[in-house]
């Protein structure tokens, strides 16, 4: 009896859908993938004392995996930032710059700073803060993470994909991403094309300024999904070149940040 009681509870598990990790197990490890391509070497020295031969890829993960332990519940909300709809770029400017919550903004900044003080920093410190740097910048290009209060950043709007019902945020985190049938490797590869203006805009932007960018994709995304559609093959053509230039920004966000930190 013991034995089918335990069999049940893995498939029940393995059966209820995870909600909440931004760009899933595959955006995150794309947008790692791409960060490295454009690290320096030094910043590629400084990150192999700190993970070892943990990839930047593959530490992106590391802050879903553990979410269910409660010593790291204290991270939660550093996933995260709401916004209400109808934000102006000088009304969020002048928000994230009195930000003091505990969110992704405030938190990516307090990183930053952290890992900058280097041989001041313990390791297990520089270790918790690097991989969770990772994970959340990759956070703030999937639009449902700058998305409303009220519905959770879409996790409250049901939908269907293909007839199966989900949430916008699922939508996001890894519905269109898996559609595409690629492993992170060979997405990476498909879309790590920009051009070199695009390359020399996004490298010189601020953070807020990105976070910005992503907050116009998340208005995009409300105003084109409504609750109770049915998201099929029409919804990936609207969106699928929207969202792999947020996973392309992403990496080459995240390794703008890692060799101003480790130059």
């Amino acid at each position: 009896m013991k034995s089918i009681r335990k069999i049940i509870f893995i498939s029940l598990f393995f059966y209820f859908p995870f909600t909440g990790n931004a760009w899933g197990v595959l955006g995150h490890r794309i947008v790692g993938q791409i960060a490295d391509g454009y690290l320096t070497a030094k910043t590629k020295t400084a990150i192999q004392k700190i993970l070892g031969f943990e990839s930047v890829a593959m530490a992106s993960n590391w802050p879903d995996f553990i979410k269910s332990d409660p010593a790291y519940k204290y991270l939660s909300q550093w996933h995260y930032v709401n916004f209400e709809s109808g934000q102006s770029y000088q009304q969020m400017q002048a928000f994230l710059k009195a930000d003091t919550a505990t969110d992704a903004f405030t938190k990516v900044n307090f990183m930053v700073n952290e890992l900058k003080k280097n041989k001041l920093l313990p390791q297990d410190m520089k270790v918790l803060y690097l991989r969770m740097l990772i994970h959340v910048i990759g956070d703030l290009h999937q639009p449902m993470h700058l998305g409303r209060p009220d519905d959770r950043g879409g996790n409250a709007i049901k939908l269907t994909w293909f007839n199966n019902p989900v949430n916008l945020h699922q939508v996001w985190d890894e519905k269109l991403i898996d559609f595409q049938q690629l492993s992170y490797t060979e997405y990476a590869a498909v879309i790590n094309h920009p051009s070199k203006e695009q390359l020399k805009t996004w490298q010189k932007r601020t953070f807020s300024e990105n976070i910005w960018d992503t907050y116009a994709l998340t208005e995009k995304v409300y105003a084109e999904t409504k609750a109770n559609d049915n998201l099929d093959y029409l919804y990936n053509f609207k969106f699928v070149a929207a969202m792999n230039e947020q996973l392309l920004k992403g990496g080459v966000h995240l390794a703008s940040v890692l060799n101003d930190i480790f130059k």
